[in-house]
């Protein structure tokens, strides 16, 4: 097999960056692998040929599925086609179960190895997909420490390569104009994270706004730099600000999320794999995070965690204060706003969770998970490695 061909389906922008990242290290180890498949631009600028823009149908939940499920179903017969058609040496998936099962099953049937990056989080919320998971599945690629041996207990074949997260805060260069136009402030500055996706930003975002409100209120010079992904999402936030408002310490960013991030003494967050890059640089912060009563009451039969947070799953405690409202978000804004309170005044409590999150990441945040993964899944397949690997390295705040 000198010439691998190898389909991926990736369902998230976070998820397309990631398997972007894993294509240049497969091309890197053999450089005669192919790649196409399900995906977005990022990977399609990595080399790999996109059959369809999977990125564009990201959904939270059976209520945003429902309406997009005659085209999934489309875009999985595609790759059932190409399947049939180029049989390709490997199948391998990132995130987005939901849709990737079917991906999975597909592949199975015409006899394609399958390997999951970023495998979904059954440990927390579907252990009862185990079976699926198990009869499609050939390796699973798992990127949190405790990760490994529970699948390995569970019968399945697995390797821990790591997350790939920590090579793109290592590996991500800072915009060290930005960092010195905006680090010289004498006030607390606040990072304000309403998430990736359009629907977290209509929740998150009117509970983050109640926050800073109120804190604004206490500490008028506190300055708070909301960082959006999109422009929408930037717009979004905008429209919703008052007349009222207009004293508010505020600015708003797009795609300077690793800047502001570095340059906040405290954050307020959306719960979400970016709590990784905030463990990594050490920046204390609250999260907060939205469901619906009927999610909550489907979640509460189906998941067995304490917490929602990966740097406290992690440390198996809480480090971050994290808040998750139910249909109302009273009280999550008022126990959000006394923990954020905290942080901006008390520069003691900033240090010891900044002390605790470089502690745990200093056991976990190590870059080449990239290079794990696509190691892996060469040996796996059985072909040669091309070119040596270089040595990791631990990402700090520091560091990064």
């Amino acid at each position: 097999m000198s010439q691998p061909n190898i389909f991926f389906s990736v369902g998230e922008p976070s998820g397309d960056l990631h398997a972007a990242k894993l294509i240049e290290q497969l091309q890197r180890f053999c450089p005669t692998s192919t790649h196409r498949g399900f995906g977005g631009s990022l990977m399609e600028q990595a080399g790999c040929q996109i059959d369809f823009d999977l990125t564009t149908m990201a959904v939270v939940g059976f209520v945003e599925v429902l309406p997009k499920l005659r085209e999934f179903f489309r875009v999985a017969d595609i790759a059932t086609d190409i399947f049939r058609e180029q049989h390709p040496d490997a199948v391998v998936l990132v995130d987005f179960p939901g849709f990737n099962w079917h991906i999975a099953k597909r592949a199975k049937q015409l006899g394609i190895p399958t390997f999951y990056y970023l495998p979904p989080q059954l440990w927390a919320w579907g252990a009862w997909r185990l079976k699926k998971m198990r009869r499609y599945v050939d390796h699973v690629l798992c990127n949190l420490p405790f990760e490994q041996q529970w699948y390995s207990e569970r019968g399945m074949e697995v390797d821990y390569v790591g997350h790939p997260f920590f090579d793109e805060v290592a590996e991500r260069p800072l915009d060290e104009r930005f960092l010195s136009t905006w680090q010289d402030y004498e006030g607390v500055q606040v990072a304000v994270l309403p998430g990736s996706r359009s629907r977290e930003v209509k929740h998150i975002w009117p509970m983050q706004l109640s926050a800073i409100r109120e804190l604004s209120r206490r500490y008028p010079k506190t300055r708070f730099m909301v960082a959006c992904l999109r422009d929408q999402h930037c717009l979004q936030c905008k429209q919703q600000l008052t007349e009222s408002d207009r004293g508010i310490n505020i600015d708003f960013f797009v795609q300077r999320t690793s800047e502001i991030i570095e340059l906040a003494d405290c954050a307020l967050m959306k719960s979400g794999s970016v709590s990784l890059e905030m463990m990594a640089r050490g920046t204390p912060a609250v999260v907060v995070y939205h469901a619906s009563r009927v999610l909550y009451g489907i979640g509460r039969c189906l998941t067995d965690i304490q917490s929602m947070t990966l740097p406290n799953m992690i440390a198996e405690k809480t480090i971050m204060p994290e808040f998750l409202a139910v249909g109302s978000t009273a009280q999550t804004i008022e126990k959000s706003v006394a923990a954020l309170d905290r942080l901006i005044v008390d520069g003691q409590e900033r240090k010891r969770q900044r002390d605790e999150l470089l502690s745990v990441s200093a056991s976990v945040a190590q870059t080449g998970a990239s290079r794990r993964a696509a190691r892996t899944i060469l040996q796996r397949l059985g072909i040669p490695e091309a070119v040596d690997a270089p040595t990791q390295r631990n990402v700090t705040k520091h560091a990064a």
